[in-house]
């Protein structure tokens, strides 16, 4: 992929040619994050965004402790999804006024964590709100909450559809106001909202209409806040080309609109600070997964480059993370990415199983036992989205560079 420059025929990553980065990690299969990728990409996210809007990276694209400790460092928060994922934000650095806390089954240990750590609760259910009313007596420390919404509408287009309709996350719509009339008779700390519509747009306009009509929702439900509104969370969406035909994300008409809408916040919604919760956007196109060919074998005319890692490390990739039909992710090569003779292979794992697919029918480069085989866009739910047990394999190192 453009991202990554090629020296004599190789794939550089973070500086490092493919076959030394193999030969320092010391095993295949591994992930390798660019460091310098990920430090490019939100600075040109913010350039094209309105001053004041706030970047939160959330970290369940990728919750490796490394890449959190950078990221903490390049956005102004981090979202959360357990109780595993605070303990590494708030060991990254995280200041805790800043990491929210969402999900729709946290535990009560898990809430008894987040209030002590001071950070912000998104509520999902009306029984969090009475859960988290006995832990702050117990605690004397009010838990900081704001009201996941579900919108009645969802981000057209969307690869995975996060609101809109019946949904197991936040709170209906029209249930929040009764929901913001308990939390002003619990004790509660009311500081905002959040709504997050979808995931992996390509569609700048699709996310330009969710974020306002977000934001309208939003609005009108503040009427019924028990306080002012001081976090707006309107959630992400922004998606990153896979496949073949898509398109880069044009990011133009989405700061346009996020500054209209910035507009209208500091005169409507004085105290309210705009935040936009980014995951797969910040971090997949930086990572890569390597996995060695260890075997090249040919049936019944179709040939097969089999590996040493596949679907218990790479999900996504091998069409088993949310697609419906399945398309390659871009594969290549990585130790002879200037080859002129190719062939057309399928890449497999090496699993008992017809699902360990990483490439199907490509053409690629002419390859050979011990060669390295590239998974791009690898740096969003790679290793922690996948099963890692399955089969007994040995688990795939990650590494930052």
């Amino acid at each position: 992929m453009r991202q990554f420059p090629v020296e004599d025929g190789e794939l550089v990553v973070g500086s490092q040619r493919l076959s030394t980065l193999a030969a320092r990690v010391g095993q295949t299969p591994f992930y390798a994050y660019d460091r310098q990728l990920l430090v490019d990409r939100v600075r040109s996210l913010r350039a094209a965004l309105p001053v004041g809007v706030k970047l939160h990276y959330a970290m369940k694209a990728n919750p490796m402790p490394a890449v959190v400790g950078l990221m903490a460092r390049l956005v102004d928060g981090v979202d959360v999804a357990s109780a595993g994922e605070l303990r590494i934000a708030l060991d990254a650095g995280t200041p805790p006024a800043e990491v929210s806390f969402a999900g729709p089954g946290k535990r009560d240990g898990e809430l008894r964590q987040a209030v002590a750590s001071g950070v912000l609760i998104n509520l999902e259910s009306g029984r969090e709100i009475a859960v988290l009313q006995r832990i702050s007596d117990a605690l004397g420390l009010p838990a900081r909450v704001a009201v996941r919404v579900n919108p009645d509408f969802e981000l057209k287009g969307s690869g995975m559809k996060m609101g809109g309709g019946a949904r197991q996350f936040g709170i209906d719509a029209e249930a929040v106001p009764a929901m913001l009339q308990q939390i002003g008779g619990s004790g509660l700390a009311f500081e905002g909202f959040h709504l997050f519509a979808g995931s992996q747009n390509l569609r700048p306009h699709a996310i330009c209409e969710a974020q306002m009509k977000s934001y309208e929702l939003a609005l009108r439900l503040a009427a019924y806040a028990p306080s002012a509104v001081c976090s707006l969370n309107l959630g992400g969406g922004f998606g990153v080309p896979y496949f073949a035909g898509e398109q880069r994300l044009d990011l133009e008409p989405i700061g346009a609109n996020l500054q209209r809408i910035m507009a209208r916040v500091q005169s409507e919604m004085p105290h309210a600070c705009l935040v936009l919760e980014l995951g797969r956007y910040l971090v997949a196109e930086a990572g890569i997964y390597v996995t060695r060919v260890v075997d090249r074998k040919t049936s019944r005319g179709q040939v097969y480059l089999v590996t040493d890692g596949g679907l218990n490390h790479h999900l996504a990739a091998s069409g088993n993370f949310g697609q419906v039909i399945r398309k390659n992710y871009p594969v290549a090569i990585g130790n002879r990415m200037d080859a002129e003779d190719t062939e057309r292979v399928s890449v497999v794992g090496p699993l008992c199983t017809p699902l360990d697919l990483i490439a199907d029918r490509m053409e690629l480069a002419s390859a050979q036992v011990d060669d390295l085989v590239v998974v791009f866009q690898s740096g969003a739910y790679g290793a922690s989205a996948s099963p890692q047990a399955f089969l007994g394999h040995a688990a795939c190192p990650e590494v930052l560079v």
